[in-house]
């Protein structure tokens, strides 16, 4: 029987800290994704690690005989992982991306760094790990967007571009012809959602918290841009999405509208605060920032601030 290492770090973190939400905040993960993994651990092996009370868990005989042993696996990992890339040229950087980034931001940086040698591959990687890799490890860089759980703590985010939000409509929707739409027209349309394991991200994509406290329609959860087209087109929801995203995926059967009501989006670069290497911030430094939005009443409101949050 093959565990996945993910699933034996969710186990240590819920173990070490005895407490799914403080675990699952420790892991950039939702709570309710990090309980159901751990349930499906357990299945996997075929006994309980955890005993559910009513406002404690503890663990069980099996788990706490198993905890020793994920603890030297899942330390020897990381290690392992360090090991192989030292073991490459001295700026070798991973970079994740939860869609296509565009809008010329990273291309000229990616070209200046490889013309000197260092060797960046990008990944993309689905919205089942809101971080884009930095999480597990397997991303040294990210470009995500905002919210991410852990930005301000164990992240730090850079801001690249602020963008509206548009929603993504199947050709023939009602609202397909108007230059505008508002939110609260769309309350009660279905919409294409993230999985629960993005947490905070897929609310905001959801415009939770515009609604009122009105609960989404979800008609499905996608992980991935063209899952969330392929249902967009064939007519089973519809799905917020970035102005400029809305460019870089073109359609026939898609049509993108400007939405009014909503707060902007941010996309940023996301690198773990605690990483000191002189690769990361050089990478870092050298996207320009955001320009600052326009302040309250000088057209368009205030959008947010533009520093780094660390």
């Amino acid at each position: 029987m093959d565990a996945h290492v993910r699933d034996l770090r969710y186990f240590a973190a819920v173990a070490e800290e005895l407490s799914f939400t403080r675990a699952a905040e420790r892991l950039y993960v939702s709570q309710p994704a990090l309980s159901k993994q751990i349930r499906a651990l357990e299945r996997q092996l075929g006994f309980p690690l955890f005993e559910r009370r009513a406002r404690t868990i503890a663990l069980t005989p099996q788990g706490a005989a198993l905890l020793p042993a994920v603890r030297e696996l899942t330390a020897g990992w990381a290690e392992a992982v360090r090991a192989a890339r030292t073991a490459g040229p001295a700026e070798s950087l991973a970079v994740g991306m939860q869609t296509a980034v565009g809008r010329d931001l990273q291309r000229e940086v990616l070209g200046r760094f490889r013309e000197r040698g260092w060797r960046i591959s990008l990944r993309l990687v689905n919205w089942e790990d809101p971080t884009a890799g930095l999480a597990g490890g397997g991303a040294d860089a990210a470009f995500c967007w905002l919210p991410v759980p852990g930005v301000g703590t164990e992240l730090t985010a850079k801001v690249l571009a602020r963008e509206e939000r548009w929603v993504a409509l199947p050709l023939g929707h009602r609202f397909a012809g108007r230059t505008a739409v508002d939110f609260a027209e769309l309350l009660d349309e279905p919409f294409v959602a993230l999985p629960r394991s993005a947490g905070v991200l897929r609310d905001f994509w959801l415009g939770t918290a515009e609604r009122g406290g009105r609960e989404p329609v979800v008609a499905l959860e996608a992980s991935a841009p063209e899952e969330v087209f392929e249902a967009v087109g064939a007519g089973l929801g519809v799905v917020l999405l970035a102005e400029g995203n809305a460019r870089l995926y073109p359609r026939p059967d898609v049509v993108s509208v400007p939405v009014r009501g909503l707060a902007p989006c941010e996309l940023a670069l996301l690198w773990r605060t605690a990483d000191g290497r002189r690769e990361v911030a050089e990478f870092a430094a050298a996207f320009r920032e955001a320009p600052p939005p326009p302040p309250a009443g000088g057209g368009g409101g205030a959008r947010g601030s533009t520093r780094e949050h660390t």
